[in-house]
């Protein structure tokens, strides 16, 4: 099981930003659109793992529960 660094708010944010950014991909030029789709399936892959590789580069750890 992948350790997850991604609190779980900020899991349900960045599935919400990620939708959004899908969403407007739709109004946006066919060019531009295909990397907003990327970028939105990206953010939102890392709200539905609760992993986010760029987090853990930079040494993010979650503070386990009591």
């Amino acid at each position: 099981m992948i350790a997850t660094n991604v609190a779980p708010i900020e899991r349900l944010v960045r599935l919400l930003i990620g939708a959004a950014i899908i969403a407007f991909a739709a109004l946006a030029m066919p060019q531009v659109s295909v990397l907003l789709v990327a970028v939105g399936l990206c953010v939102a892959a890392t709200g539905l793992i609760g992993f986010c590789p760029a987090c853990a580069l930079a040494g993010r750890r979650l503070k386990p529960r009591k």
